[in-house]
């Protein structure tokens, strides 16, 4: 399998709405703290802007959901994963991403068979409070070693100065969140990332 090596990722589908026709072609939807019919309505929208942009979407946490509404892909903390139905999940034919912080959450990720594998913050991210300190590019290359062929996701801190390292210690694809949605004109910080990554498409 292979991702696309911009992924991007945002909290509604206001903003795929707005992102994904630029281009964009690997998106997630990480919604947090909202009721069930608001993230069923999110969902749905999402599937409905990436299916006509050719995009793949992936939902983060809501599992049951995602297979509800017929989505093919899910992402998953350590936390969730260890609740998670994987059977269910894979039954219903949906692709599986998992996040890693440290080797015993790695470990525990490989055992699931994941379809990708994610590691950070590379670097400090402002994103949310993290147990973890910066895992650096050398974790980076060390757990694309690791994985072998199974697709390495690097997120975290990650800005359009960046890009270049973390393909060049063995990510796959750089999953950006505040740099865009924080940007002062993310249309346009967007338009960037899809042309800084060409090369790696």
């Amino acid at each position: 399998m292979k991702l696309d090596p911009f992924y991007l990722i945002v909290d509604s589908a206001d903003w795929i709405e707005r992102l994904v026709p630029l281009g964009v072609k690997l998106v997630q939807l990480r919604k947090k703290d909202c009721t069930a019919a608001e993230l069923r309505q999110n969902i749905r929208r999402a599937k409905t802007i990436c299916a006509a942009h050719g995009c793949q979407l992936i939902i983060n946490d809501y599992w049951r959901m995602a297979i509800d509404e017929g989505c093919d892909f899910v992402h998953l903390g350590q936390e969730d994963l260890a609740t998670a139905d994987l059977a269910a999940i894979r039954c219903a034919g949906v692709k599986l991403g998992l996040s890693t912080h440290d080797e015993a959450e790695l470990e525990t990720a490989l055992e699931a068979a994941p379809d990708y594998v994610a590691l950070g913050p590379v670097w400090p991210t402002i994103l949310k409070a993290m147990t973890w300190a910066p895992q650096g590019l050398d974790r980076l290359r060390d757990w694309k070693v690791r994985i072998g062929n199974l697709p390495l996701v690097a997120i975290g801190g990650i800005n359009t100065a960046r890009i270049g390292s973390v393909f060049a210690h063995g990510a796959d694809s750089a999953a950006v969140v505040t740099d865009i949605t924080l940007s002062a004109d993310p249309q346009a910080r967007t338009r960037e990332w899809i042309e800084r990554t060409a090369q790696f498409r």
